[in-house]
């Protein structure tokens, strides 16, 4: 075998940093030694892998196939050392999710995990749907949890469960407590509202695209606890899913507006890389989830603990 594990540990590094400095910083290597292994592999094998533009590296039609098979075949080499150095083969997993399953279940998740398999190490980045998508198809993590849709010809995606989203209040908003509201009414109330890119913004906007109307956005941060509080002050009002209201809908700090001309349900839905080898970590994890999940029909049906 004519390349190292090292070899293209650095070339998957470089390959998503897009620089030979940020893949040695990544790698706790030397500039020039991730520079040199990169070299060597090219140099081997008589061939480019990368093209540099400006200052970034970007790869090129054969780099774009090498990568996938290089992810896979470290993830496979980390399996058999952790499973040589007797941690079963679990290792390290990198897990995205979106803000809502980030927050209110990803966590419950990890700790269980970690629980039932004790050495294991997991790495949660929790970002919107845009992002997380992105970043599993660049091979920056193993599995994502996302709440939104995706096409991506590259990434797998299969169900997990089904979650509804709300509009809501303040209990002294003057919809509070007033019946079903017309879509007309709701365009022209103060949204605090998602960013771009988030599943539960474009969940909210495909649900009103029969209207020609735009909502009247006042205030759009990336946090949904951000964008309670926000509504909770009177400032208008918002639209997250319900698992993420549960709590505040009992204490009577946010109330539901029934909106009968939204559609606001949709899917919480796993995401790998279509040529990610699945190991054991991996495929207990997604395992773990289902478990939480099952005989469950909504999100807000999961058993969680209560926020006083």
């Amino acid at each position: 075998m004519r390349y190292t594990l090292r070899q293209l540990e650095v070339f998957v590094a470089v390959a998503q940093h897009e620089s030979v400095s940020r893949a040695a910083r990544a790698l706790s290597l030397s500039q020039s030694a991730t520079s040199t292994a990169l070299a060597e592999l090219e140099r081997q094998f008589d061939c480019r892998l990368l093209d540099r533009l400006g200052k970034r590296l970007k790869l090129n039609a054969l780099g774009f196939q090498l990568l996938p098979k290089a992810v896979a075949l470290l993830d496979r080499a980390e399996e058999v050392e952790e499973l040589l150095r007797g941690q079963q083969g679990i290792g390290i997993l990198d897990v995205g999710a979106t803000l809502t399953i980030g927050n209110y279940l990803a966590t419950l998740l990890i700790s269980d995990f970690m629980q039932r398999h004790p050495g294991s190490r997991v790495r949660l980045s929790v970002r919107n749907t845009r992002t997380i998508i992105e970043s599993v198809r660049q091979h920056e993590l193993d599995l994502g949890l996302i709440e939104g849709q995706c096409e991506e010809e590259d990434v797998i995606t299969q169900p997990w469960v089904e979650d509804e989203l709300a509009v809501f209040c303040s209990p002294r908003h003057p919809l509070a407590g007033g019946g079903p509201v017309e879509l007309d009414r709701l365009l022209r109330e103060a949204w605090i509202m998602r960013e771009q890119g988030s599943g539960t913004r474009l969940t909210l906007e495909q649900a009103a695209r029969h209207r020609r109307g735009r909502f009247n956005i006042l205030l759009e941060l990336e946090h949904t606890e951000g964008i309670k509080r926000a509504v909770e002050s009177g400032l208008g009002i918002g639209c997250v899913s319900k698992l993420a209201l549960r709590d505040a809908f009992r204490r009577g700090s946010l109330v539901p507006i029934t909106t009968p001309e939204l559609d606001l349900s949709r899917q919480f839905t796993f995401i790998w890389h279509r040529h990610k080898y699945l190991a054991t970590g991996m495929r207990e994890f997604l395992k773990l989830c289902r478990q939480m999940t099952e005989g469950i029909r909504r999100s807000d049906q999961i058993d969680l603990p209560q926020v006083p």
